[in-house]
């Protein structure tokens, strides 16, 4: 049987593929406040600003590539079972051929209905006021705004407690709830956390590896240390 390995991304791994990060240092995202399209009262207050602010998110999408962390991941299936558990709301893990990707935050390629929060639809277009669901209701995009609950977290708290090995890479650890999920890991599961600037771990019981690299360099060099394990 293969070992089972369960990776927690964030957008430290897309930004290699040149997707701005969730939270630049000025604290905006492309140009906007957080506050203003990424929350429920956001898009109460202009819903406008916000499906404008998705499609220009999608199209954007369009423009990038999986990088080389990307890639290593989903090559790692051959001697891995591999699960991504990802903050992220691209497909790009998708797209370099990874095949389980549970997605926390939603998905920018998918869309739902605003009272019906299971009529969900694939979405590769801009979304307009008078897109409807079977009852008439606007669709909005399929992203779990700040305050509103995480439906995967049930499910990544399983898949991370059955990990052999468990890494974390290019996510600063400040978004809860998913940054509690290595909390979860089994105490004897070894960590690898993967980032330029990484953070401290407070009360941590598990062996850590800290690899302070980009995703790209960080994963090449995890690969080869779960391949020296086999």
């Amino acid at each position: 049987m293969k070992k089972k390995l369960v990776v927690l991304t964030g957008a430290g791994i897309s930004a290699e593929s040149g997707i701005k990060t969730f939270r630049d240092s000025d604290g905006l995202w492309e140009g906007h406040n957080v506050l203003d399209v990424a929350t429920p009262e956001g898009w109460r207050k202009n819903p406008s600003l916000v499906l404008d602010f998705y499609n220009q998110r999608r199209k954007q999408l369009r423009e990038v590539q999986p990088n080389l962390g990307h890639q290593i991941l989903a090559e790692l299936e051959r001697d891995f079972e591999v699960y991504i558990i990802t903050q992220n709301v691209d497909d790009l893990h998708e797209r370099a051929g990874s095949s389980n990707v549970l997605h926390l935050h939603g998905e920018l390629l998918k869309v739902r209905s605003t009272k019906n929060p299971n009529y969900i639809l694939d979405w590769h277009d801009d979304l307009n006021f008078g897109d409807l669901d079977e009852n008439n209701n606007q669709l909005r995009p399929h992203i779990v705004w700040f305050g509103e609950e995480v439906p995967a977290l049930d499910q990544a708290i399983t898949i991370t407690q059955s990990a052999d090995y468990f890494a974390v890479i290019g996510t600063s650890l400040q978004v809860y709830p998913a940054a509690a999920l290595i909390d979860f890991a089994a105490r004897e599961t070894p960590i690898f956390y993967i980032d330029p600037k990484p953070i401290k771990i407070p009360n941590l019981r598990n062996p850590l590896e800290v690899i302070p690299e980009v995703a790209s360099k960080g994963v090449a060099f995890l690969r080869e240390k779960l391949l020296q394990n086999l």
